[in-house]
């Protein structure tokens, strides 16, 4: 799908409102003491995620409103608000490293980096009443509910973890909870604050739905397909670890005899021998899932853009749009 910015004025776009939030995150935590409370706070908040949350936010509001003006605090009130659901992933997850550096509580304990996610929330909705709306209500029902949401996934994930015969159906939900919900929420809250429509609050979630699958989907793609060196990432290192991804999953539903029984090994055995990736990719190769796996990745896309086309200003929308091609690493 053609679209009328190009990629050199989305990518303007966005460092410029990257830079834009990342300022304004500096000026909401300003206290210092206690210090081991907002040291880790800043900390974190001082990471180098990408902003996209964010950014959707103000760009909602632009689609429907033509203007982000009103939009920075209900921005930030969904940055800080993902940045807390980090810390303590991190925690559960006994993460050593995010983006390259310590997590917060390697950087200082569990005990600080649980009172720094604790205290991130009260920020998050601080700054969602900080915003110039007279739709507080709506806004707060928006946190609230993603907050339940993300907490919801994460324990779905839980769960899957010791589920020997998960589905694709309980894949699914659990990234549409964990990380979709957040992306369907950051877009949500920015078409209140622009004073939405209730059919344009609806074109703005099933937008933020459906990239957020397509999101998690191509990560589990790009897994299997990185190239040593190239990307950072070890490549199949969701299979060494025994990750229950889409494609695993998957395949176990399509294949049959030996090569379903390898599959299952892999959840048995929580994880394979890096040496045995390429022979797991084969089987990926040779029962379709990988053809499958890049239609449903463009199928997502495609419908979540297409939902947002009447969208009332032109400019808002198209540059939506281009973030979703960028997040999705696709050419316009």
């Amino acid at each position: 799908m053609n679209i009328s910015v190009t990629i050199e004025q989305v990518e303007q776009k966005y460092h410029r409102y990257y830079t834009g939030i990342n300022n304004a995150l500096e000026q909401r935590i300003a206290k210092d003491s206690p210090a081991s409370l907002y040291e880790p706070v800043r900390y974190i908040l001082a990471g180098k995620g990408k902003r996209i949350r964010p950014v959707l936010t103000l760009l909602a509001c632009e689609a429907v409103s033509g203007s982000s003006d009103n939009a920075m605090d209900t921005a930030l009130a969904i940055e800080i608000l993902h940045n807390f659901t980090l810390v303590h992933d991190d925690i559960m997850d006994l993460a050593d490293l995010r983006h390259g550096r310590p997590t917060v509580h390697k950087q200082w304990d569990s005990t600080a980096a649980i009172l720094a996610g604790d205290v991130m929330v009260a920020y998050a909705y601080e700054c969602a009443l900080n915003t110039r709306t007279d739709r507080h209500n709506e806004l707060v029902h928006i946190l609230n509910d993603a907050n339940i949401t993300v907490c919801e996934g994460q324990a779905i994930d839980m769960d899957l973890e010791q589920n020997k015969h998960a589905t694709i159906a309980d894949y699914i939900d659990m990234i549409a909870k964990k990380t979709g919900r957040l992306i369907s929420a950051s877009l949500e809250a920015g078409g209140i604050v622009g004073n939405a429509t209730p059919e344009q609050i609806d074109k703005l979630i099933f937008f933020g739905k459906k990239i957020g699958q397509a999101f998690q989907v191509q990560d589990d793609y790009l897994d299997i397909m990185a190239e040593e060196g190239k990307s950072g990432k070890t490549p199949g290192g969701d299979i060494i670890k025994g990750k229950k991804t889409y494609l695993l999953l998957r395949s176990l539903e399509l294949s049959t005899g030996k090569e379903k029984e390898l599959l299952q090994s892999i959840i048995d055995n929580n994880g394979i021998s890096p040496d045995r990736v390429s022979e797991i990719k084969g089987i990926y190769e040779r029962c379709g899932v990988l053809d499958e796996t890049r239609q449903l990745i463009n199928n997502n896309t495609e419908e979540a853009l297409k939902a947002i086309e009447s969208l009332p200003f032109p400019e808002g929308r198209e540059y939506l749009k281009g973030i979703a091609l960028k997040l999705m690493k696709r050419d316009f």
